[in-house]
Order: C-alpha cells, then structure tokens, then sequence
C-alpha cells in the first residue's frame, strides 16, 4: 500500500510528488518496470550493469494483465541505453500525464519516444497537493552518497514555517514589576492617609480643647478666674467689676407697710443677688438729718429713697420698681404660680373663723398660687422681727424669677401685662430685660438671697461692709453720725414680749434710733416717757406721739446711758394704735 508520508518502509524506491497543505514532502512509490530502467542506467554509467540483476525486482502494479516482462536482451556489442532521468524517455514529470504501452496519451499528447514500450502507470492522487507558492527556484542536484544510494531528501529553510512563541517569562518579570510598583505605591499612600488622620485628630483635639477652655473663661469656671477668685482679688477687683442694681418696694395695700430689696446682676461674675433691706435702715435726707428706710420710702417716695441708698451703700441704682401686693399677685399667676420651700404655716386673712385650715402650710417645694405668694411674702407672725418676713418677700422674688422667662421679649410682654405704671427713667422694656437676666441666673443656681445686717441703732458694721456691701453691691458703707438721730431707749413693762419689737420697728420708721433698754421686772399700767436735757424735751415729745402716747406721759428724769430719750412701756400701750 502506498504512504505519501513515509518512505521508510515497502517494497520499492519511493519519489518525491510534491507538498501538502502543511509543506510536509508528499512521496509515492516508484513502478518496478521504471524503478529498473533508472537502475540500469545508474549502472550503465558506473559500468556495473548486470542485465540478469533485473530479474530480482518485479514491481508489481495492479492495473497490469498479470504477465512479467521480459527482460530486455541485448546482442554482442549492444550496450543498453543511456538512461536519462531528465529526458523525455523514462523522466517522471509529477505533472506530466501518463503514456500506456501503445503511446496512447489519453491526454492528448503523443509519447517523445517510442523505441520501448512502457507499463501503464498511474500516479497517486493528492488532494489540494500543491508546493510552496514562493519556490520558483529549480531545485539543484546533488551528488550522490557513497556507494551509489540515493540522498536523503535535501530541506530548505524556507520550505518550513516557524511559529514564534511567546515568551512567558518576560511577561513575568513584567508583572512582577508592576506588583512591586504598585505595593510600594500603596505603602506610600497608607502612610500619607495615615499622617493626614494624625495631623486631623490633633486638629481636632487642639480645637476642642481651645474650645473648652474658652467656655469655661467664659462662664467664669477656670481656676483663678472663678468668682470665687474674684472676692479675694486674685482676678478682676471688686470695685471693677460691672454690676446693675435696681431696687424694688413691695408696698402691702391690705395692711400698710412696705419691704424693700436690692436686685443685683454682677455681669462680671455672671452672679445674681436678692439684697434684703431692714426698714431700720438709718439714712441721710435731703436736709442732712437721719431717717429711716421705711419712713424714707413713705415720705420722700422712690426717688428720694434710691438715692439716699446710693449715699449710704455706696452702690448706683439704675431704676426704682414699686410693687405692690395686688401686682405682685398677678405677676405670680403669670408665670404660673410659684415652688418654694416656706418656713411657716399662714393663715388666711380672709378667714372669718378661728380654727380655719392655713392658707399657706409649712414644707418642701410648696406650690404657691398669686394670693398664696403674697400672703406668705407679707406675713409676720407675733414675736417676729421684721427680718423674718423679709427673708420670705426674698424667696418670693426669687421663685418668681425662676419661674420667668429668658427671653427678653417675653419678659417684657408679662411685664407689659401687668399694665403697671412704672417710674420713671423705668420703662417696660428696660424692666422686662433685666427680669430676663436674672431668671437665666435663677434657672442656672447662680442666683443667691443675702439680708444685709444693721446694727439696733441703723447704722452698719465693718463686717457688714465687707459681706455684703462691698463684695456684693461692691461699694462702701457711709451710715450717718449716730449723734445725728435721735437715740431712744425702750424698755418693756407691758408684760408682753412683742412689745419692744413692735416698738422698735415705730420708732425706726419714725427716724428715730432705737436702743434697747430690756424688759422690767413687772409691769406698769401707764407709760413714761423722759428727757434729761431741756433741748430734748420736743424730741420726747415726738416719741410720745409716734408711739401713740399721750402727752402726759412726758416728763424729765434720768435716762439711760447713750440715749437722749428714755421709754417705759406700760399696759396702756396699744401696739395696733402707733
């Protein structure tokens, strides 16, 4: 069976036909009847012919009749012909067509020779066969090998083509550049977004700690800037330091009697203050002689009155507020009642019977309504000083600042619904902003009630110049001469207790200074009242008449160290009638 691939194996010779689609040599096996001819010629021309060696080859073809051919034979001096294997005689032309033995070309074309008759042969098919397209060069020939067989099959370069193949290792050593590259790079990029979060938190952290420190040096919180600091002069001095004051008379329309107090914002400290005010205030007048608060505020009314405080504490009051009972009622229900803690039990003054409930009950965070307030806010019980009934009025004022509003504009509309008239330069703006500051302070525990203490003649003391007048209203107290009163020593022969303390209180509002002179060791049924000097005698007079006196009750005597005027009280004094 004929292989086009191999020559390798089979019978006989094989020849090269041509080229396949892939440029590998396509091969077909060689007739006998031609294999021999180019044998003998080969021979012939290396004269090693033997005609017989002919008989060992049959080639065997399968179109034949069957029969051998016959060897050729030659007479004596005949040499066989010289074979050509490019000649026209036996030559194989892979594209030539076919000759039988009869020169029968079914081609068309006659055979170049007809001195030997040739077997039919047929050539191999080879689909698509076909050579290289850029071969057009006449192959050369080439010498044959040693021992006369035929050469290997001669191979051309351009007769194969080389697939190049790509190189994978250099793709490597790219990407592994690139890893590199791009590790580095995000190294360099985690280290920059790590540097700018550092540089950000401490940003941060510096902002807030310049905010909080600026906070508290504003709410005045920092050590050594604190209000505390503030009163032993480690920061801003007390003189210096920015305060408005007004002052504000709570007249009692029911039972007659007023009590005044000094509202106080320290802009400075970011403090407020209730200062409480004793009627027994001693004050200077316009004349230069000495009253009291309490007659003060009766007869040279609020004008008079601020500034005559403003002489003896030292202090600039911005506006004068009167307030009496029937407002203050209403203010108390405007802001919608009031919680404090209240020390005592107080009747109703309405009530018609002995025995009635309290109006106002004596505990913790009592709920006081308008006509609850002002009762407890004027109320004095029997055996009291004025002072007790003072201190309530000041937790009064300071629930109803708790309960107002902060915003001024509110402020100013509950002010303005009151419908109050105020005094002059006070107006309800002004009133309504101020009572503004102070509920912020109130609502914010920075808000304190102080009662400033007098002495039994008016006057104040050094301690309480340092307490009260010069750390809170920051000015210096200037309380008139004591020789410039009157002085009046009482002593108690009624044989009530309250006496002297109701006593004193006429005497104080009668710009009298009041001295006290103990209680005896009975009672009397008439009073006395004496003078050592004449040029005292219309002051005694005056005394009786304050106290409600009769005249008769004047007379000269000894009196009491100190005093220019002595009083004894007996059962004829009636309380209710000075």
């Amino acid at each position: 069976m004929n292989d086009r691939y191999d020559a390798g194996y089979g019978d006989g010779p094989y020849e090269l036909v041509g080229y396949d689609e892939y440029g590998r040599p396509v091969y077909r096996q060689v007739p006998a009847q031609q294999a021999s001819h180019g044998q003998q010629s080969a021979q012939a021309q290396q004269g090693t012919y033997d005609p017989y060696a002919q008989q060992q080859g049959y080639g065997y073809d399968p179109y034949a009749t069957g029969q051998q051919p016959s060897a050729p034979s030659y007479g004596s001096g005949q040499q066989p012909p010289a074979y050509d294997p490019y000649g026209s005689q036996t030559a194989y032309d892979p594209y030539a067509t076919t000759q039988d033995a009869t020169g029968y070309d079914p081609y068309g074309q006659a055979a170049t020779s007809g001195q030997q008759s040739r077997v039919a042969e047929q050539t191999a098919y080879i689909p698509q066969q076909a050579g290289p397209a850029e071969d057009t060069r006449i192959p050369e020939e080439t010498e044959p090998a040693a021992g006369g067989a035929p050469d290997e099959p001669d191979y051309r370069t351009e007769q194969f083509a080389f697939v190049e193949e790509p190189d994978g290792d250099s793709e490597d050593v790219i990407d592994w550049l690139k890893f590199t590259e791009n590790r580095t790079e995000r190294r360099e990029e985690a280290r920059r977004r790590a540097r700018s979060r550092v540089i950000a938190l401490l940003v941060v952290l510096a902002l807030v700690a310049v905010g909080g420190v600026g906070y508290l040096w504003f709410a005045g919180k920092l050590p050594g800037l604190s209000s505390s600091d503030d009163k032993t002069g480690t920061a801003t001095p007390v003189a210096a330091q920015k305060r408005d004051v007004l002052v504000v008379h709570l007249h009692n329309t029911g039972k007659g009697g007023t009590s005044t107090a000094l509202l106080v914002d320290n802009t400075t400290t970011k403090q407020g203050t209730t200062v409480l005010l004793p009627n027994s205030l001693a004050l200077t007048g316009d004349d230069g002689s000495t009253t009291t608060l309490a007659k003060s505020v009766d007869e040279d009314g609020t004008s008079g009155t601020r500034d005559q405080l403003d002489t003896v504490l030292g202090t600039s009051i911005q506006g004068t507020w009167r307030l009496d009972t029937p407002y203050l009622q209403n203010l108390v229900e405007l802001v919608g009642n009031i919680e404090i803690d209240t020390d005592t039990d107080v009747p109703d003054p309405e009530a018609k019977k002995k025995g009635a409930a309290p109006l106002v009950h004596k505990g913790q965070d009592q709920t006081l309504s308008g006509k609850m307030a002002v009762a407890y806010a004027t109320y004095r019980a029997a055996g009291e000083s004025q002072n007790a009934q003072l201190e309530r009025f000041g937790q009064v004022m300071q629930g109803v600042l708790r309960k107002m509003s902060s915003d001024p504009s509110s402020a100013t509309t509950t002010v303005q619904t009151l419908a109050q008239i105020l005094d002059p330069p006070l107006t309800d703006k002004d009133l309504g902003a101020f009572l503004a500051k102070l509920a912020d302070l109130a609502k914010s525990g920075d808000y304190k009630t102080a009662l400033l203490p007098v002495q039994t003649d008016g006057t104040l003391s050094a301690q309480t110049s340092d307490s009260v007048v010069k750390d809170i209203l920051g000015g210096t107290a200037k309380s008139p001469d004591a020789g410039s009163a009157v002085r009046v020593s009482v002593q108690n022969a009624t044989g009530v207790k309250d006496d002297t303390e109701k006593a004193r209180v006429v005497l104080l509002n009668g710009g009298f200074t009041f001295l006290e002179g103990g209680s005896a060791s009975g009672t009397r049924a008439t009073s006395k009242v004496i003078y050592a000097d004449a040029a005292d005698k219309a002051n005694a007079t005056e005394v009786a008449e304050t106290l409600g006196l009769p005249a008769g009750s004047v007379a000269k005597g000894s009196v009491s160290s100190g005093a220019d005027v002595s009083v004894v009280l007996g059962s004829d004094y009636k309380p209710s009638s000075s």
